[in-house]
């Protein structure tokens, strides 16, 4: 990982290389393929959903290629001149930020998805915890800690700060934390046994059978979950692409990865 979650260029630019070679799709490719094709930065959430729609997608501006990290990192690698197309965030904050900047293309803004908010455990956790307001989170923890994506700066962390704050937990728990630069990162955590609960999207631990849902957050304890989708420059190529994941084939497969319709 680069600094700011951006994705490990060399690695996956030689797996890109493999791809291209046959035909077939170059994810998060690095400099050595910037002459083609549309370069998508995308929050980290997506990644399931999105890297099985670029493999299929064959229009205009094809092949896709997917860099995914927190939308902070993204937003700022755009920001810092990365050679983005698209961008797709999880939260209007950071899309707000880049519109201020005048870093994406006028009219060409739209809200693609929403999500909702879990927390998760290990698969074979016994761990039983109702979310309401002063639920014991700190008990249910034991002698561990909560993976969050960055409270600070991270969609996900940001959205699971509010609802612990409205549940009035918050403060018990700010000291307790396992703070991730990306959400699959939170999620990757918990999979792996090294924290006993995390806060993540409910889409994420689908993706994951390594975790189970503790709980549902109620919608009404943290702000509602957008990913708004703008290109950077306005190219036809570009707008194809855009419309396709705002069309009918890409929203079956974002239905199917358990994301909701904005």
């Amino acid at each position: 990982m680069v600094a700011g979650g951006f994705t490990l260029w060399q690695d996956v630019d030689m797996i890109a290389r493999r791809r291209v070679l046959a035909g077939g799709l170059a994810l998060a490719a690095g400099p050595a393929l910037a002459q083609a094709g549309t370069r998508i930065f995308a929050a980290a959430s997506l990644q399931t959903a999105l890297t099985k729609i670029a493999a299929g997608y064959r229009g205009p501006g094809a092949p896709l290629r997917v860099s995914f990290g927190a939308s902070s990192a993204m937003a700022r690698q755009i920001a810092q001149g990365a050679p983005a197309d698209l961008f797709v965030s999880a939260d209007s904050e950071w899309m707000d930020w880049l519109a201020q900047r005048r870093l994406i293309a006028a009219g060409t803004r739209r809200n693609l998805l929403s999500n909702r908010l879990v927390l998760i455990a290990p698969r074979a956790s016994t761990v039983r915890l109702k979310i309401a307001p002063g639920m014991s989170l700190t008990t249910a923890l034991g002698g561990g800690r909560l993976a969050i994506a960055d409270p600070v700066s991270v969609p996900a962390g940001k959205y699971g700060k509010a609802a612990l704050m409205k549940l009035g937990v918050w403060d018990s728990i700010a000291a307790r934390l396992a703070p991730a630069e990306n959400v699959r990162a939170a999620l990757a955590y918990v999979a792996r046994g090294e924290a006993p609960l995390g806060i993540v999207y409910a889409t994420d631990a689908h993706a994951e059978p390594r975790v189970k849902v503790v709980g549902l957050f109620p919608s009404a304890t943290h702000p509602r979950i957008l990913y708004p989708a703008a290109l950077t420059k306005a190219t036809p190529a570009g707008r194809a692409v855009l419309d396709y994941l705002s069309g009918p084939k890409a929203m079956a497969v974002f239905a199917a990865e358990g994301f909701l319709r904005p």
